[in-house]
């Protein structure tokens, strides 16, 4: 089933100007950008130093944000509408870990509309909703009441109090790699394994400077260098990892060529 891409941050009645810069950034680490702030208690948190300080460098999230006074402005355009909550209610919609949710969401298991009936289709073009409550208070009842589901994350059972930004980014997270998630960049280049030339020349070496140092007896070899060659083989060895072991052949050189001098 298609998941939808226009996806919508909530943050309903927030007190902490700081906890808007960091969700603002725990947004933009997910590739998220759409920001909907309803009746927060600063009228100027988008422009507060705290704010601003807090974001970290997401400053286009912050400048496209909006400041509404309901949630239906903020709802506008949305289609399937997440709660969060720490603990289930007794009346209302289910409540699922992030995961369960979103692998249900992706199987079309689970219906896109309150009311019962057939279920429809979501495309890439509904829109998804993520609604975060006060730090105080969390969200009103009749707000999560309006939900298709409330996301609830794992915690420990005897500490389950979450930072806002920090429930939003294990959100944002969860939600990305229901997306597809970004791929891990390297921090360097991929190692070029040695070819059959360079490791040649390298147990050549070693079978010189293990002579110079009494190791080997040229006179009764055995199988020390295809044990070698085989030990070379198994370790995948690269251009770089030549050159070092070529280094400790030489430095064994120079130090058998000391002793005996």
């Amino acid at each position: 089933m298609t998941l939808p891409q226009n996806t919508r941050f909530i943050l309903l009645n927030t007190s902490h100007a700081g906890n808007v810069g960091a969700a603002a950034r725990a947004m933009k680490v997910m590739g998220f950008g759409d920001l909907v702030l309803v009746a927060p208690r600063w009228a100027n948190v988008l422009r507060r130093e705290e704010t601003i300080q807090r974001a970290s460098g997401a400053l286009d999230v912050l400048t496209n944000a909006r400041i509404v006074d309901t949630l239906d402005e903020a709802l506008d355009g949305m289609s399937h509408l997440c709660a969060t909550a720490m603990t289930p209610r007794d009346f209302g919609p289910p409540t699922r870990t992030p995961r369960e949710h979103f692998d249900l969401l992706s199987k079309g298991e689970l219906s896109t509309h309150i009311q019962q009936g057939p279920e429809p289709k979501m495309t890439a073009n509904d829109g998804m909703a993520f609604l975060f409550g006060s730090e105080r208070f969390g969200m009103r009842n009749e707000d999560v009441y309006r939900c298709h589901v409330a996301l609830s994350i794992p915690t420990n059972p005897g500490f389950g109090s979450l930072n806002l930004a920090a429930a939003l980014q294990v959100i944002a997270y969860e939600w990305r790699l229901a997306l597809g998630g970004y791929a891990v960049q390297a921090a360097t280049e991929p190692a070029v394994l040695a070819d059959a030339q360079q490791l040649a020349g390298l147990l050549a070496h070693w079978e010189q400077s293990l002579t110079a140092i009494g190791f080997l007896d040229p006179a009764a070899p055995k199988k020390l260098m295809p044990r070698l060659n085989q030990l070379f083989n198994r370790a995948a060895v690269t251009q770089e990892e030549v050159h070092i072991l070529r280094g400790v052949a030489k430095a064994m050189l120079e130090v058998a060529g000391r002793s005996k001098g």
